[in-house]
């Protein structure tokens, strides 16, 4: 069974294990060097366990320098999440360093270990604590040097502020520079380490501004379009009308009579390079090109019916108890079938890359989530050896799981390759959605039973071609079953490609989930937020739900009560998550204004409250899009929907009264914070409608079409 990052993992399952020489990495200098190596996993025990595609010597770094400066070599990335502020806290409070000697060294391949990469909200929680004990053991061989130096023993010297110093006499102290120079020392981390205690943080669990913040706002901050090299040439490349479409003939004369334009010609791959990006443009426009019918037959209507008919074998999630006892038990079954849409990553920024190649090395900036696996496809598509690639990624304007596919940076290592010119590959917003591992379509079918007395009392759920995170139910149910679909050996599911977005699975599953415990709450008479209750066990689900109810000022009421109040629970990433919204519905549009959102969440140990805040506060705001507007439009493998004129992402004018609410635990270990709060938008806001009108939508998008269709049919 896989678990609940399934879909960031598929896509690395074919990477091999990364061939890496240490003594390349510790070029370095002098210092003291903690080596260690950290998986993308949840527990210690997985870590230990799974050694495919990890180095056994390490694949992360922690340095104190000469110069006291402290720096973390990572394949980690920064993409907006904020984690090259959370983990040099980490770091900072471990080592007793002021947070301004902290430099994150990110998505290097020449100067950091091999990373699988950035996804899953798992640098935080997986990656964050190997750190800290990175830090712990780096403070702990900084005691002992000092120790030699002062005569004295370690348990009568302290840290702060970047020094040793003499607890009995604490003008008697000395620098960690000074500790480091001329010296090189390395520790593995072999074991954990003795990390601080929350009631010595001083830099962990408070708000900190974000790092890149000035950078950002005043456009100072690079991505890879950014990049400028001397004779670079911008790439425009000949792109199919339709997935799948194969290219028959084509005439390039008109290019080629263009001064300086550079016609590149490989079997199927045709591109036009010049100087300047309007040339390659006008050079791409006059290529003659006929291409074939796609093989695709689907649309965004037919897509469902598709996705059932090629369905394969169920995959058992979970199973307990015996669906005939508990429907038997029920004086009321309920069965309803949950339709989602594909849903596009919409970055701001799109795919882009600059590939230069100097005698034999190939230097290619991407924006990637991936740095060493597009290593590694640079590599086998380009045959490159692997001491002659490396990947350098500077900011990401957005991932959400759709940076994980490399396309882009290997037609510019291609053309570079080919052209021998430094060659940028910027993706237009159309050729993005096109090219866009889009978030698969999904069909969710649910039978559940209530007793006479308001007990659900069976849970009988499928889950089709969406994934299995976030399908398991947590609800208080004594006969559930929970099975998972994909297609079936040699099946083709979906025209395009689909891949891991923002939660991958975890927005449509728990859409259908808390959809359906909102029909039951409504068939046993009772208050959505009593039922909730009356059937989450104690503990932190509970807990978060009750302290958004608190929050949000709560009222009893069964549904529909006019209000237009919703709920909606999850769990995604470790973090437990509830979220009430409310809206107002216009009767005769059919539009949705959501009013106010107040999502509380438990994420254990929170590093950076003002980071979580702003997380929280985006996957709300993403979350209106996928709910009310987000959905691509397709026919015969051509997307219709081709920029942001027709595909609507959520606007400042959507903006809701925002309210969160962060569960102090800080003696718990710190979990995902990226994706949770994302989830429970489509539930909440699909209950709330229900709640304000009387009708239900049962797919997403929930459109003002739909919501007019569900009045018509009322």
């Amino acid at each position: 069974m896989k678990d609940y990052r399934e879909l960031e993992m598929d896509f690395m399952d074919n990477v091999p294990s990364p061939q890496i020489d240490r003594r390349e990495f510790l070029k370095l200098g002098s210092g003291i060097f903690v080596l260690f190596t950290v998986g993308d996993f949840s527990t210690l025990a997985e870590a230990q366990q799974a050694q495919r595609s990890l180095p056994t010597d390490f694949n992360a770094l922690l340095r104190i320098g000469e110069d006291g400066r402290v720096s973390c070599y990572t394949g980690k990335i920064e993409m907006g999440q904020g984690v090259n502020t959370s983990l040099a806290q980490m770091i900072a409070d471990e080592l007793d360093v002021q947070l301004d000697v902290v430099d994150m060294v990110m998505g290097d391949t020449d100067l950091c270990p091999y990373d699988r990469g950035t996804f899953g909200s798992l640098t935080t929680r997986s990656f964050g604590q190997s750190l800290r004990a990175a830090g712990a053991e780096a403070r702990r061989v900084l005691l002992e040097l000092a120790s030699e130096q002062l005569k004295l023993p370690m348990e009568t010297l302290g840290t702060e502020n970047g020094q040793v110093f003499d607890k009995s006499n604490r003008n008697n102290r000395v620098p960690y520079a000074r500790l480091t120079q001329g010296k090189r020392i390395e520790r593995r981390l072999s074991q954990a380490a003795i990390k601080k205690m929350p009631s010595e943080f001083k830099v962990m669990n408070k708000p900190v501004n974000r790092r890149d913040a000035i950078e950002k706002v005043t456009g100072k901050a690079h991505y890879s379009a950014d990049i400028q090299l001397p004779g670079m040439l911008y790439a425009r490349i000949l792109r199919p009308p339709a997935h799948g479409a194969k290219l028959t003939s084509v005439d390039l004369s008109g290019a080629r009579k263009m001064k300086d334009v550079v016609v590149v010609h490989e079997g199927d791959f045709v591109a036009v390079l010049h100087k300047y990006p309007d040339v390659a443009e006008q050079a791409l426009a006059a290529i003659q090109a006929t291409f074939g019918a796609s093989p695709s037959k689907t649309d965004d209507v037919t897509i469902f019916d598709h996705l059932l008919s090629v369905a394969g074998p169920e995959q058992v999630v979970s199973k307990e108890g015996d669906l005939p006892t508990g429907e038997s038990a029920s004086k009321s079954v309920i069965e309803r079938t949950y339709l989602d849409g594909y849903k596009a990553h919409a970055p701001i920024e799109p795919h882009a890359a600059v590939a230069n190649l100097e005698g034999s090395k190939m230097t290619v900036w991407a924006s990637t989530q991936t740095p060493f696996p597009l290593k590694e496809e640079i590599i086998r598509e380009l045959g490159f050896s692997p001491e002659n690639v490396r990947v350098l990624t500077p900011y990401l304007g957005g991932g959400f799981g759709g940076k994980s596919r490399n396309l882009q940076a290997v037609e510019a290592a291609r053309l570079a390759k080919l052209t021998g010119k430094p060659v940028q590959v910027a993706w237009t917003r159309q050729e993005e959605f096109f090219y866009d591992a889009f978030r698969p379509a999904a069909v969710v079918k649910i039978r559940s039973g209530i007793t006479a007395s308001g007990a659900m009392s069976f849970w009988d759920y499928s889950v089709y071609f969406a994934g299995q995170r976030g399908s398991q139910h947590f609800y208080t149910i004594p006969h559930h079953s929970t099975r998972s679909f994909s297609a079936a050996p040699g099946k083709d599911a979906h025209p395009f490609a689909t891949g891991p977005w923002r939660a991958p699975a975890n927005n449509t599953n728990t859409f259908a989930r808390e959809s359906q415990i909102d029909i039951m709450a409504a068939e046993a008479g009772r208050d959505p937020l009593e039922f909730r209750l009356n059937h989450l066990p104690e503990g932190n689900i509970k807990e978060v739900l009750r302290a958004a109810a608190k929050k949000f000022g709560w009222k009893p009421a069964k549904g529909p009560s006019g209000r237009g109040y919703g709920i909606a629970c999850g769990v995604d990433a470790g973090t437990f998550v509830a979220t009430i919204a409310g809206v107002a519905v216009d009767k005769a549009t059919g539009d949705v204004k959501v009013k106010r959102v107040v999502c509380a969440q438990d994420m254990g140990l929170v590093v950076n409250p003002a980071g979580a805040t702003i997380q929280m506060e985006g996957c709300i705001m993403m979350g209106l899009g996928y709910t009310l507007k987000e959905d691509v439009r397709f026919k015969n493998g051509a997307i219709l929907d081709e920029n942001f004129d027709t595909y609507e992402i959520p606007l400042f004018s959507w903006l809701p009264k925002i309210e969160t609410v962060l569960m102090e635990k800080k003696e718990a270990d710190p979990q995902g914070g990226g994706e949770p709060a994302i989830i429970t938008m489509g539930g909440a806001i699909a209950n709330a409608i229900y709640d304000a009108i009387g009708v239900r939508v049962f797919q997403l998008p929930i459109t003002p079409e739909r919501i007019r269709e569900a009045l018509a049919k009322k």
